[in-house]
């Protein structure tokens, strides 16, 4: 059996209001809580599911995310189904979050994954996808995929 190779391990973001965000990663997204520190001058949070860590946030930014410079361009995650990707829009919708693109969406025109496209409360761009079961939805950007381009 040989090397898998390298795997996506946790993301780190760096936020304004770890609070805030915390509170927005665990809803959206179901995570728990598994570590962190809240006071002082280094705040942070570990975040996960089922004993894993997906997603540590550090309370050390100001401003919003800036999209025009280069580095991250969007954060994704996969969900099990279309079923999960319209339970994870309508959190965004009762937080007051407006899904980009109107809504779930394709990966492009007749591909069946898509998902739903979204900014977090500073600003970084995520997505929340379902792997098949999407193709009747409409693909907002032609000829290139949907994902690239909010």
């Amino acid at each position: 059996m040989g090397n898998p190779g390298p795997q996506t391990g946790h993301v780190g973001l760096n936020v304004t209001d770890l609070t805030r965000s915390t509170a927005f990663y665990q809803r959206v997204l179901g995570l728990e809580k598994m570590g962190g520190q809240t006071g002082g001058d280094r705040r942070y949070a570990f975040l996960g599911r089922d004993g894993a860590l997906v997603l540590t946030l550090w309370q050390q930014s100001e401003g919003a995310f800036a999209t025009e410079l280069p580095g991250l361009h969007h954060l994704s995650f996969q969900v099990a189904d279309l079923e999960a990707v319209h339970q994870a829009e309508a959190v965004l919708r009762e937080l007051g979050v407006e899904p980009l693109h109107g809504g779930v969406v394709a990966h492009g025109v007749g591909l069946a994954s898509g998902g739903v496209f979204f900014t977090d409360p500073d600003g970084i761009r995520l997505e929340i996808f379902a792997p098949t079961a999407v193709e009747a939805a409409p693909a907002p950007v032609q000829g290139a995929p949907t994902c690239g381009f909010f």
